[in-house]
């Protein structure tokens, strides 16, 4: 098995077309049948269903796909990592992190590492934690700030706690407050329609659990959104929403009301795979990242942000 065939077979397995793979790797067609050939008799097992004008996985395809994809992401991994032995004048850091954090904390931490490392690609994948962590354990990503706890059956990952945050009720600031109270709980959000996130955002899960958990499913009036798309939906008045904290802060049309005790918390980390080291420009985005979270203030946190973060981990380097 070599890592061109692997690269081969990856490119037909996402465009289900031979000739098409050819062209996106810069190969004949015929060279490219011949090694993906050659790599199913090495493995013993045939890969593709060749049927005219259709080409689908066979069982084995499916296995080897995602093995696949992992291969050759660590091995590009490894070619930034020898590259960057030259002085972090060029390199690569693949980033995940949740649209709160983009949209919030994450910019400035940005700013700061590109200030420092102009010559370094930062490469920012936006998603809900869920699809973060399966990104990561894919090694599509070098770094990501996902949301703890983690399941039992995700990948093993090292993950440093770094911010806690609460999760408040937005509304929108145009119509009377649902709550003639300072907060709300739980049980109040059973009289009120929600727009509701799609699957692989840890707020959806979160939200779900705790009204199932007070004895009600809640009423959802729009479901499925991203955090922009459910943020214009309470504006536009179509129900409530329990959001992290932190996107409200560029929102003047909207408001968050605290829920009260229990109040609903979420943990962030920054996670990699423990069986891989992170690369040297990865270290040095974290290094940056820890700075500057070591600089902010309450001022810059506001009531419902804290750095978790072990002392150390914040020190300015």
């Amino acid at each position: 098995m070599q890592f061109h065939q692997l690269a081969y077979f990856v490119a037909v397995a996402e465009t289900r077309h031979f000739t098409r793979a050819a062209e996106l790797s810069r190969v004949a067609q015929p060279s490219l049948s011949k090694q993906i050939r050659a790599l199913e008799e090495d493995l013993g097992a045939p890969l593709f269903i060749r049927a005219r004008g259709n080409i689908t996985l066979t069982p084995a395809g499916e296995a080897l796909l995602p093995l696949a994809r992992r291969i050759l992401a660590d091995l590009e991994t490894a070619r930034r990592e020898v590259q960057e032995v030259t002085g972090m004048r060029r390199g690569r850091v693949r980033l995940g992190a949740t649209p709160s954090l983009c949209a919030g904390l994450l910019a400035d931490a940005l700013a700061l590492f590109h200030e420092r490392y102009p010559g370094i690609e930062l490469h920012v994948e936006e998603g809900g934690s869920r699809d973060l962590i399966r990104a990561l354990g894919r090694g599509e990503l070098d770094l990501a700030l996902i949301i703890l706890p983690l399941h039992s059956n995700d990948p093993e990952f090292v993950t440093v706690p770094i911010l806690r945050e609460s999760l408040v009720v937005a509304s929108p600031r145009s119509r009377p407050s649902p709550a003639p109270r300072a907060s709300m709980r739980i049980t109040d959000l059973r009289d009120h329609p929600l727009v509701m996130f799609r699957s692989g955002y840890d707020v959806r899960e979160a939200t779900l659990s705790a009204c199932r958990a007070a004895g009600f499913e809640p009423r959802l009036t729009v479901e499925g959104g991203e955090m922009d798309a459910v943020l214009r939906f309470v504006e536009a008045g179509l129900g409530l929403a329990v959001v992290p904290s932190m996107v409200l802060r560029n929102r003047p049309g909207l408001r968050g009301t605290p829920l009260a005790k229990p109040r609903l918390l979420r943990t962030i980390a920054l996670a990699h795979r423990k069986d891989v080291a992170p690369s040297r420009t990865a270290r040095a985005f974290r290094r940056v990242l820890m700075s500057y979270l070591g600089t902010l203030t309450r001022a810059d946190l506001g009531e419902d942000l804290e750095v978790i973060a072990p002392p150390e981990e914040l020190e300015p380097r």
